[in-house]
């Protein structure tokens, strides 16, 4: 394609990477592209997706938010259970965690970040960022094309 200047411009160079988006307490925050994840402790998670086997890899969700503050140690003692986590996907679908679901101190579950699936990159349709929550009975909060995680107080 010819650009303003008459220059040749690549549309596949011109692709910006996806990344996922958290906001932590405080203002912090964290942008973070595949490449940043597959640096991080992946895990494997065999569970059954809409009744078919599927093995996904990622990493585990508390790990991608220790990026940024957390309600966690002595100064939220008080108010850590008024705290939670809304994931934002690229449709505009919305889901949401409450922080003692995630919080290792409360809970002994894990949910996940994926990038692959059976082996293979997500596909458009899932990814690149997905949301894996084994054992819960249905897949509300399986989050597809997750483009934010945002920590969140109630009021």
């Amino acid at each position: 394609m010819i650009g303003a200047f008459g220059l040749l411009v690549s549309a596949t160079l011109c692709q910006v990477p996806a990344t996922l988006v958290v906001h932590g307490v405080g203002g912090t925050s964290a942008t973070l592209s595949v490449a940043d994840l597959s640096k991080m402790p992946q895990q494997t998670v065999k569970v059954a997706d809409h009744g078919t086997p599927a093995t996904f890899e990622g990493v585990v969700l508390t790990d991608v938010l220790a990026k940024v503050d957390l309600p966690t140690g002595e100064k939220f003692h008080r108010t850590a259970a008024s705290y939670y986590l809304l994931v934002e996907a690229k449709d505009g679908y919305r889901a949401t965690f409450a922080w003692p679901e995630l919080d290792a101190i409360f809970m002994d579950k894990s949910v996940y970040v994926v990038t692959m699936r059976d082996g293979k990159p997500l596909s458009e349709m899932e990814g690149p960022f997905r949301l894996v929550a084994p054992g819960e009975k249905r897949a509300a909060r399986w989050v597809r094309q997750v483009t934010a995680l945002s920590i969140r107080q109630a009021n």
